[in-house]
């Protein structure tokens, strides 16, 4: 048994979908099970909740081998940690207490970097990782870069304006990578049950490629010009206030971004293994056509 979190999200919602197409049996959990589509609800069992919840989690656990780990997105959090590593606690209890053998969590790039313990959510998010790997469970930490997906919040004001905006330096090369690239290399390592002890994975992409060479992509594929906007932080920051964001949030944001343009995502060393297939040309030919 595979139990999925998120599995509505970019990302799980994948991996589900990987996994049925391997006919391994599948848990899930999630917050609303109308939002599965029928045809997945039929093939899967479901356990409705939140995946913070210890109730939840220990029902959904019981008799598991692996579970696919990513805490989601809450804008509304008192506190980074609150939304990364104490949000995983009745999880990490769970691992535990029902004999979890493998776990396999989204995570970030930048561990054992200068600015890793001030890279806001990526911190968060590290700190996760080493709660989980203190239960002893088996485990592999998918160690990501920015998603290409992200692209698709600014997808009107690109279509419609041409414009890219980010607080990225704009001829910073980074690794980005593909969500569906990201559940693939999930779907390995739930469907393998030979490896044993911790470590991470990187996602990285198939080159690392700037925000003016994006933008220039982009432009190419929508045939018009799209130029690339680097955003200065008060207005980062303030963008993220009107969107609703708590202070906490908007800060982990802001030092994420930070450290992402001071090095952050670069230190990973590119192999063929954390090469993944998907680039952004190839994505934008896939996503960004109408």
């Amino acid at each position: 048994m595979i139990v999925v979190t998120t599995p509505t999200g970019s990302i799980g919602s994948k991996v589900l979908r990987n996994l049925l197409d391997h006919d391994a049996k599948v848990r899930v959990i999630v917050r609303d099970p109308a939002r599965l589509p029928e045809d997945v609800r039929e093939r899967i069992e479901v356990v409705p909740g939140s995946h913070g919840d210890a109730d939840v989690v220990n029902t959904a656990f019981a008799g598991a081998d692996a579970v696919f780990w990513l805490a989601p997105p809450n804008f509304r959090a008192e506190s980074l940690d609150a939304a990364y590593r104490d949000f995983a606690r009745a999880a990490c209890d769970a691992f535990t207490s029902q004999g979890v053998h493998r776990v396999v969590g989204v995570s970030a790039l930048g561990r054992g970097t200068a600015v890793a313990d001030r890279a806001g959510f990526v911190t968060a998010a590290l700190a996760m990782d080493d709660l989980i790997a203190d239960t002893g469970v088996n485990f592999r930490a998918l160690a990501l870069p920015g998603f290409m997906d992200n692209v698709l919040r600014d997808l009107a004001e690109i279509v419609e304006h041409g414009v890219y905006r980010t607080p990225l330096h704009p001829d910073l090369r980074l690794p980005h990578c593909a969500t569906k690239d990201i559940a693939a290399a999930a779907t390995r390592l739930l469907l393998d049950d030979t490896w044993t002890g911790q470590g991470h994975v990187a996602v990285l992409g198939p080159e690392d490629i700037s925000s003016n060479e994006m933008a220039a992509i982009m432009g190419d594929v929508l045939g018009r010009t799209v130029h690339c906007e680097h955003v200065e932080p008060e207005a980062f920051l303030a963008g993220l206030r009107a969107s609703g964001a708590t202070e906490a949030v908007v800060r982990g944001f802001y030092d994420m971004m930070t450290a992402k343009n001071n090095g952050l995502d670069n230190a990973e060393p590119r192999t063929p293994e954390s090469s993944s297939p998907t680039g952004f040309r190839q994505w934008c030919e896939e996503n960004l056509k109408s």
